[in-house]
């Protein structure tokens, strides 16, 4: 029986932030795939290698955690405003499913480096030596990033000595900032109150934080569910009763945050919105054993993405978790010892992150401007993927 041969796809793989995921250039992709639907999602499930019931990943590019299967598509922004179009793609793992509905934080930071090396941005925008303002379209969102890529001699400047905390070698520092970061149209907090009681079946009432800011996120109290803040991925991932109620947790929140309309409809709707809890500060070693002291940090912050822990800190629930730090009386802000502030550090599994955010009350309801935070990224191959060519 004859099969089709393989094909083969221009691409990147990079890592960016905590993060890393196969890029593609939107004009590169099989024609039945530059548009949005079936044919560009069945693609990408299989770059990635999904389904996969073995949660592996072995015959695709995907890492097996949310962290490390994720897909970006760029292509020259035909407005006057950006230079590139940025639009982010989460791979399930187990599951055939391409959620597009919110934005990855980390890998804005490699937006900015592939598409000036990728022929995306003016040359005229890209000076020989300091750095390139990168103006980003997040186009899942609807909202701009700005990234100031590091250049050296006409080149993107990928090594330094900036270290990122879950990120093993250190290299050049790109700060992004995360414009008028509300996630959507819709009012940073959905339901107007920096704290809701959260009616949860089966674990109870709770206090919590529900915001659009950089991605809609659910923010509890650590202690309210019966944990510290400290833990680390083993302490929640290998508890299934945990992530179950973790998910119970999400699905209700993102109920009470009219991001769907029934509860059976967070199944699909697996990136958004996150669930995060928080605690005040304390002592804890984190992955690497590094220890982490709570003098040195303003909260504890743990968040789950696509039903784990994550293993450090996702870049949009970090924007998150400034805009929430930055409104008093939020529980990020509270855990983080109350008051008025423009920027928090804070411990996650890998270390610790430092996030900057200013909040101001306009109309009675609380806006964020503009998040920041510095990340690195890097080219870790280049050049075409293959898949079957009868597989999208």
């Amino acid at each position: 029986m004859a099969h089709p041969p393989q094909i083969r796809i221009p691409a990147t793989y990079m890592r960016g932030g905590t993060s890393k995921g196969v890029f593609f250039r939107l004009q590169d992709l099989p024609e039945a795939a530059q548009q949005p639907g079936e044919a560009r999602d069945r693609l990408l499930l299989r770059v990635i290698g999904s389904p996969d019931p073995y949660g592996k990943h072995t015959d695709g590019m995907g890492g097996a955690t949310s962290s490390t299967s994720k897909t970006v598509i760029l292509s020259k922004s035909d407005s006057p405003d950006h230079d590139v179009d940025y639009l982010f793609g989460q791979v399930s793992i187990d599951t055939a499913f391409v959620d597009w509905s919110g934005n990855c934080g980390n890998l804005s930071a490699a937006v900015g480096p592939f598409a000036i090396s990728n022929g995306l941005v003016d040359p005229a925008r890209i000076p020989e030596n300091g750095h390139a303002v990168v103006r980003i379209w997040q186009a899942n969102i609807g909202k701009t990033i700005v990234a100031r890529v590091p250049m050296v001699n006409g080149q993107v400047q990928e090594t330094g000595d900036f270290e990122l905390d879950g990120v093993t070698f250190p290299a050049a520092e790109i700060p992004v900032e995360f414009m008028d970061p509300a996630d959507g149209e819709g009012a940073m907090f959905p339901t107007g109150n920096p704290v809701d009681d959260l009616d949860v079946p089966g674990v109870g009432t709770l206090r919590a934080t529900l915001i659009n800011a950089g991605i809609p996120t659910v923010f509890v109290n650590a202690g309210d569910i019966g944990y510290t803040g400290t833990e680390l991925q083993d302490a929640i991932n290998g508890d299934p009763k945990a992530l179950q109620m973790f998910e119970t947790i999400r699905a209700h929140g993102a109920l009470r945050m009219g991001l769907i309309k029934d509860v059976a409809e967070a199944a699909q709707r697996q990136h958004t919105p996150k669930v995060a809890f928080v605690a005040g500060p304390a002592d804890y070693a984190a992955s690497s054993g590094k220890q982490v002291k709570a003098a040195d940090i303003d909260l504890l912050v743990r968040a789950l993405s696509m039903g784990k822990l994550h293993h450090a800190m996702m870049g949009t629930a970090a924007v998150a978790i400034g805009a929430a730090a930055a409104v008093p009386g939020t529980l990020v802000n509270l855990a983080a010892g109350g008051g008025e502030r423009q920027s928090v550090h804070f411990g996650h599994p890998s270390g610790t992150l430092r996030v900057g955010a200013e909040a101001a009350q306009e109309n009675g309801e609380w806006a964020v401007k503009k998040a920041v935070m510095s990340r690195s990224a890097r080219v870790l191959m280049e050049g075409w993927v293959r898949v079957p060519g009868d597989c999208f």
